[in-house]
């Protein structure tokens, strides 16, 4: 099976992610204790209840080592799993398994952890009509499969980058002298979607007149927030951001903004606890001349 996302480029990835750990030597540990022939059978498993998140990378960590390698996914991303469900079972080359095994494991677990964190936050606001987003705090590099993992987790991707929406921030106003001038200039150079980060109640009516198409309500109280969001009334998209956590996730959304940007998903998200437990094979039986 195998891993493809827009606009990322698996081969590379696992090519350089195997790279960056063999170095020049490769893996001289199973080189030398492992014999050439060899082979081993192999589980992963969730030691807690996660949700799942980069299987198929895993996969082709095995595979681009063995190409050969028999691999079966017994659950998908965006799986919900009870703690000590098997995730994947292999089997295939010894050695190649060996010096695969922590790139697999890692990005498991990192994308596993992120999509585990991002379900928690969509089930807190179940019922709501609040859209969760994520946002660009991502790491270099992992921004496509970090927000591949808050997709597997329930939620919706914000911006990918810095050229599919305007975001009009407190620097950006400060330097084109005020809330107004910014958003014109955006709408003067043709651009559709105009984010505008608002962090007053009294900011709304001028960036809305000067042309926002999404208001961003940067750190507001909840008492602020519904506030804002009756004095919007539904002309544009709004979105709840800054300092939203677990606990307080729910009042937000009951505010009734249409969205709320929750960087920690990709920012703070600990790393799932996924294991994998190798089992050697007898050798192959000799051919039958």
């Amino acid at each position: 099976m195998s891993f493809a996302l827009p606009a990322f480029d698996t081969v590379a990835f696992v090519a350089g992610t195997l790279a960056e750990d063999m170095g020049e030597g490769g893996d001289i540990t199973s080189a030398a204790v492992i014999p050439a022939t060899a082979r081993f059978s192999g589980v992963m498993d969730s030691r807690d209840a996660i949700t799942v998140a980069g299987l198929g990378l895993a996969e082709a960590f095995f595979r681009a080592l063995d190409p050969d390698v028999t691999v079966e996914q017994l659950v998908k991303d965006g799986d919900r799993v009870a703690a000590g469900t098997d995730l994947l079972r292999l089997e295939g080359n010894a050695r190649a398994l060996l010096t695969a095994e922590r790139s697999a494991l890692n990005t498991v677990q990192h994308l596993s952890g992120i999509a585990t964190v991002t379900r928690a936050y969509v089930d807190r606001i179940v019922g709501t009509g609040a859209t969760l987003l994520d946002t660009r705090k991502t790491l270099p590099g992992l921004r496509l499969l970090e927000k591949y993992a808050t997709r597997m987790g329930g939620a919706t991707n914000h911006r990918m980058g810095l050229w599919d929406a305007a975001m009009i921030k407190d620097n950006h106003v400060a330097v084109a002298g005020s809330v107004e001038a910014a958003v014109a200039r955006a709408v003067a150079a043709g651009i559709a979607r105009i984010i505008v980060e608002v962090d007053r109640v009294d900011q709304i009516e001028p960036a809305l007149a000067a042309g926002a198409t999404h208001l961003l309500l940067d750190n507001m109280d909840v008492a602020t927030l519904r506030g804002a969001v009756t004095l919007v009334g539904g002309r544009v998209p709004t979105e709840a951001s800054g300092g939203v956590r677990l606990e307080t996730i729910r009042a937000i959304a009951e505010t009734g903004v249409t969205f709320i940007s929750v960087g920690r998903l990709t920012q703070s998200a600990p790393a799932a606890d996924i294991g994998l437990d190798f089992d050697a094979l007898p050798p192959a039986s000799a051919p039958v001349s």
